[in-house]
């Protein structure tokens, strides 16, 4: 079993950039596939970019591509998301989440098994 607990979220302008960071706890960190995923106000909860188990392979959703940058470092049991040039639709609550032997095609948030709590990012115009 994992546990995740998210951290980094807040306000920034519009151009802003923000570093989400995710911890999980277990000693099994390396065999999971992690996801960001973010739901707006009144929207459903979306895929915001994935990374494999190996954190070889990647998956963005068009909205944030070229912007935001997944990484996991297994050592440290942390996933991160760096996000710049923010936009006011980036306002969000974030949350990683967790599968078993996840792969980069694992793109809904039904595939994965365990979440966080979630992080408001807020971004101004």
């Amino acid at each position: 079993q994992v546990q995740l607990v998210e951290s980094g979220g807040g306000l920034v302008q519009a151009g802003g950039s923000l570093r989400l960071s995710c911890a999980a706890s277990g000693r099994t960190f390396s065999l999971y596939g992690m996801g960001w995923f973010r739901q707006a106000p009144g929207k459903e909860r979306d895929v915001v970019a994935v990374i494999s188990v190996s954190g070889g392979i990647t998956y963005y959703a068009d909205s944030v591509k070229g912007r935001f940058t997944i990484s996991r470092d297994n050592a440290k049991n942390t996933v991160n998301l760096q996000m710049n040039s923010l936009k006011p639709e980036d306002t969000a609550i974030y949350s990683c989440a967790a599968r078993f032997w996840g792969l980069a095609t694992h793109r809904s948030a039904s595939d994965y098994n365990y979440w966080g709590q979630g992080t408001q990012v807020t971004v101004s115009s």
